[in-house]
């Protein structure tokens, strides 16, 4: 299992970067978690768009699915160019209905996800965890049966959510706001707070991550490390987690 940052900014695209965006890979099949604002441009480095396999969705807050339209339009012309009627399944949840409509597109087709239940995309397993913040959205378990990776999306801090990342090979948080600050109102949580998690989870690698457009970011990362004293990194486009199988 292998998953690389295509984008990691909170709330909007720094220049030549883009918003919230993952490429989880297994056995040749392509996920993509969250589409956020710049992914399609950013993604193209790593993959031809049609190779994606399935797009999965934490919530729809525009810095999570802003290119969710530019991504329809890509599929229509590359289908129209290549005489293909190729469909691309995107998987959401339903608690917004008018949003949950948007997924489906000429050759995108929206899927609901019940998060009460575990699901199967591909060579994954999926759990679900719903998360504080000012919207239905969904924290996520994903497994390929060996290795676990967990993606807290966005949410402020909760106590359930070391409970869910246990064990975890890698553990993504959103990391929005620098020790000391409180990020409660907007659904978002500290350096201190995501190490919590990882310290309290006894996870092995943490990526902090939905990053902040102010302050030194290189701070957070020493924040989070006067409580988690595994492995940490600051997400960049250059980040890529390979698992052991």
């Amino acid at each position: 299992m292998q998953i690389s940052i295509i984008g990691f900014w909170g709330a909007y695209p720094a220049a030549n970067s883009a918003t919230s965006s993952y490429l989880l890979e297994e056995e040749g099949f392509k996920l993509l978690i969250d589409c956020g604002s710049g992914c399609l441009s950013r993604l193209q480095q790593r993959t031809d768009v049609q190779e994606l396999n399935a797009v999965l969705l934490s919530h729809y807050h525009k810095d999570h699915v802003a290119d969710i339209g530019v991504l329809q339009y890509a599929w229509l012309v590359q289908n129209s160019i290549h005489d293909t009627k190729q469909v691309l399944p995107i998987y959401g949840h339903r608690e917004d209905k008018a949003a949950f409509k948007e997924l489906s597109h000429q050759y995108t087709k929206g899927v609901e996800y019940d998060p009460e239940q575990t699901m199967e995309i591909g060579p994954f397993t999926i759990n679900f965890l719903q998360t504080k913040h000012p919207v239905p959205c969904y924290a996520m378990k994903i497994c390929n049966g060996t290795e676990t990776i967990v993606y807290t999306a966005d949410t402020s801090y909760f106590s359930g959510l070391a409970e869910f990342a246990r064990g975890a090979d890698l553990l993504i948080t959103d990391t929005n706001f620098y020790k000391g600050m409180d990020g409660s109102k907007p659904g978002h949580m500290t350096s201190e707070e995501a190490a919590l998690i990882a310290r309290d989870a006894e996870v092995e690698t943490l990526w902090l991550s939905h990053l902040p457009h102010f302050g030194n970011l290189n701070l957070l990362k020493q924040e989070a490390a006067d409580v988690f004293k595994g492995n940490i990194e600051l997400a960049s486009e250059e980040l890529t987690w390979r698992g052991r199988t």
